[in-house]
């Protein structure tokens, strides 16, 4: 069985226990196997005046949510830290309470105060206004 467990997936040194611990427990920060993004899902969709941007950030408080907006780019962050219980100890084998993680996000020329957010149900909503073009100014010179 440990040859047949071996050569599972292509891995030459496989853990059974860590794959299982992957397979029914993906984590929610990090990149998968496949490649793909596992943190801050996000979706961004677009309304006559703004933008609104939809990250998914289950299982965290409000506190833990750090957004800012610095030369053009919404710099979100997140920071979980494990609580203490009291000095109640538990057998664990595994846990993944503690994490940070971050992404940024070009947005352009928008003024701070006009970016509103609201998390609601581990979705992080982002309200973006939409920059306003600017009319390119006539340089033509009249002549008399």
């Amino acid at each position: 069985m440990k040859n047949e467990l071996t050569r599972r997936n292509g891995y030459s040194d496989y853990d059974f226990f860590n794959e299982a611990m992957h397979d029914f427990f993906p984590s929610f920060y990090g990149f998968g196997r496949n490649g793909g993004q596992k943190y801050m899902r996000t979706d961004i969709k677009e309304t006559e005046k703004e933008y609104v941007m939809e990250v998914e950030l289950p299982g965290l408080e409000k506190q833990d949510i750090h957004i800012d907006l610095k030369e053009g780019y919404l710099n979100i962050s997140v920071k979980k830290e494990e609580k203490e219980d009291g000095g109640k100890k538990e057998n664990y084998i595994h846990r993944e309470r503690s994490f940070s993680c971050s992404r940024s996000y070009y947005v352009g020329d928008v003024n701070r105060e006009d970016v509103r957010a609201k998390y609601e149900n581990g979705i992080l909503s982002v309200f973006i206004p939409k920059e306003t073009p600017s009319r390119p100014q006539e340089n033509k010179i009249e002549i008399e």
